[in-house]
């Protein structure tokens, strides 16, 4: 036992400790008011569950006999308060009053299935809603039968009856709005009244117009079924197995594929023997027309330009506008295809006459055409709906402020290794400059990679010596043509107004590498051959051609024509064989036969004037386009090229020209 005085803590409800103060405080936390000495110890009970706030520190002095004070402190705890008590639907099949709960549960389940309706299943006083089967949640479809028989009177009588009217015609259909920069031509509506002919095509408002003449109630029907993308899809495929049987012979023969005999023709003895005698034959070579694009949107526009696509080689975008006339009328684009030369795949109306065009190789579907205001414009030919535009330049600051006579998509280099390219768009046009246009966030812009100045004098030394050097150089002179090196895409050529073509580098926008002078009058076109990439050809208005290789300023042969040469092409599969139209006729040159004459010559229909050609990329074809807006097709017959390399031929006649 321990000895010295002992508090024993009362227990209650609650947890309370003891404590200890000295007796310096006021009478009212103390049993009674008697003061004590400094060293008496008061017990005093409280309640630490009341006390929220914060509680001083009561200093007191501790003496020698408080330290050997011993003190017993009893803890006990409460008594358990349950604040929530949510009894468990769930009891335990060991728990002792399990079987009076199963019985208690047989008894309600009795009692739900004896009641009327089994309304207590659900928990809810509402009534089951009948069930249907899932193959009867609709009312069956009464069908009946009617008939009656009416004469052709009758029909016309209720047609034409005042009072059957409102009831019988159909209201006007509204007419077809296309807009004035755009027009997409629907191949199914226009061409359904082809017969077989090249002649009998309508277009789409004389189909129009003729269903129009018909006071028939199923007028708006047959409009809708025109314009519907099955119906039309449907005309694509029959027109096109129709034209496929009309043109097959000439198809055959651009294709160079033997001609397939038509069995319901009588045949003429003999006719096949001769056709392989004919083939077989080797006589003078002639020009052979096989068809001709042409439909009524075209006729009697200009033909300017002509590009093929750069995958689909049986795609042919062709360019109209009135160049020469002071008169200028908008602009239009046609898409042919050789599996329909009696319409376009698709039509663009352009706001001005187009100059130029050209598709690109990356994007196949995306066309550039450059227009004689100045604009350039890309267009996406391949688009479904009837807005082809892309972008276009009007709203650029920077756009050209003449013509834009050439448009050329080619690839250029990204590094300087080489290794990666890219495809950009150059124009040239007549405001003298030469541009580079790319598509930002904001629009079209460009870049002049060079800006064709005039040489306006030429200084010369003591001696007669020309120092090129020392040019004066004045104003821009409008630029004509260009076209881009074969092998080396940063070098190009470019042809200007004042007969003289100009060897530039993308790299230098200040001056040129050489200038070739011989022309006297406007070089209307300069062209690399394809097969050679030293040797390029350029046709002037001073009614020649003159054949050039790029480290000779003077030219290597010069080729006389009757009147001023528009357009010179080489071909795509020989490297002495070139074309050239002038206004009177398409001249087909061999040099290979001869370097004085052509060896075909094809002249203009009567007041036709020739403009453009264009060689066609997989076959022996030559493609024309003319003043009224047609473009012939003919097939170079009877060419004998030689068996030896046409690229060694064309350098020895170089080099023979050369050392005269």
């Amino acid at each position: 036992m321990t000895t010295g005085p002992r508090h024993k803590l009362a227990t209650g409800p609650r947890l309370h400790t003891q404590t200890v103060r000295a007796q310096r405080r006021s009478s009212h936390y103390a049993h009674n008011n008697t003061r004590q000495h400094a060293h008496k110890i008061t017990v005093i009970q409280t309640d630490h569950t009341d006390v929220k706030g914060k509680r001083d520190t009561a200093k007191e002095l501790v003496t020698e006999e408080m330290l050997k004070e011993v003190i017993d402190v009893y803890i006990s705890e409460t008594d358990n308060i349950s604040l929530l008590d949510i009894p468990s639907s769930v009891v335990s099949v060991d728990a002792d009053d399990a079987e009076a709960i199963i019985e208690r549960n047989t008894q309600y389940a009795e009692v739900c299935r004896n009641r009327m309706g089994k309304d207590m299943e659900r928990s809810m006083q509402t009534l089951n809603g009948s069930v249907k089967h899932k193959h009867v949640q609709i009312d069956g479809m009464a069908m009946v039968d009617t008939a009656m028989t009416v004469s052709p009177w009758d029909m016309y009588d209720t047609l034409h009856s005042p009072e059957q009217d409102h009831t019988v015609h159909s209201p006007e259909p509204e007419k077809l709005n296309y807009p004035d920069a755009v027009v997409y031509i629907s191949r199914g509506a226009e061409r359904s009244m082809l017969l077989g002919s090249t002649a009998s095509i309508a277009s789409a408002a004389g189909s129009l117009k003729a269903m129009d003449l018909f006071g028939n109630p199923l007028n708006s029907d047959l409009q809708i079924i025109m314009h519907s993308e099955k119906f039309q899809y449907c005309l694509l495929v029959m027109e096109r197995g129709i034209l496929g049987n009309i043109f097959q012979p000439n198809l055959a023969v651009y294709r160079q594929l033997p001609v397939l005999e038509d069995p319901d023709s009588p045949a003429k003895p003999g006719t096949l023997e001769q056709r392989k005698e004919d083939a077989e034959s080797c006589g003078s070579p002639a020009l052979q027309h096989l068809w001709t694009f042409s439909c009524e949107l075209s006729i009697g526009r200009s033909v300017s330009c002509m590009a093929w696509n750069k995958k689909n080689p049986d795609l042919l975008a062709v360019g109209y506008g009135e160049l020469d006339s002071s008169d200028l009328k908008p602009g239009l684009v046609c898409c042919w295809s050789l599996k329909n030369p009696t319409w376009p795949e698709c039509v663009v109306h352009c706001d001005s006459a187009v100059t130029s065009l050209d598709f690109s190789a990356n994007n196949p579907s995306q066309l550039a055409v450059g227009m004689h205001d100045g604009s350039i414009a890309i267009y996406n030919v391949q688009s479904q709906d009837k807005n082809f535009h892309v972008i276009s330049s009007s709203e650029c600051p920077k756009k050209h402020l003449g013509p834009v006579w050439q448009l050329r998509w080619t690839q250029q280099k990204l590094s300087l290794t080489g290794e990666e390219k890219g495809e950009a768009l150059f124009s040239v046009a007549g405001d003298g400059r030469i541009s580079s246009w790319f598509v930002l966030s904001s629009g079209f812009d460009c870049i002049d990679i060079m800006k064709l100045k005039r040489i306006h004098n030429i200084r010369k030394k003591a001696g007669g010596n020309t120092d090129k050097t020392e040019s004066v150089l004045s104003a821009l002179t409008p630029g004509l043509c260009f076209d881009f090196h074969p092998t080396d895409s940063s070098l190009y050529l470019a042809g200007t107004w004042d007969g003289h073509i100009h060897k530039c580098s993308c790299s230098n926008s200040q001056q040129f590498l050489e200038t070739f002078k011989k022309h006297f009058c406007p070089v209307n076109c300069v062209t690399w051959c394809p097969l050679s990439p030293d040797v390029f050809l350029s046709c002037s208005s001073d009614w020649t051609i003159q054949l050039w290789k790029q480290d000779h300023l003077q030219p290597v042969l010069g080729f006389s024509s009757q009147r001023a040469v528009c357009d010179i092409k080489w071909s795509p599969k020989w490297a002495t064989v070139f074309g050239a139209v002038n206004e009177g006729q398409l001249e087909i040159w061999d040099l290979n036969s001869s370097i004085l004459d052509p060896v075909a010559v094809q002249p203009a229909a009567t007041s036709v004037m020739l403009k453009t050609l264009l060689f066609a990329s997989h076959s022996d074809c030559v493609l024309v386009g003319d003043s009224n807006g047609q473009v012939t097709v003919y097939q170079i017959k009877n060419l004998s090229v030689g068996e030896s390399s046409q690229v060694d031929i064309l350098e020895d006649l170089i080099r023979s020209a050369a050392s005269k």
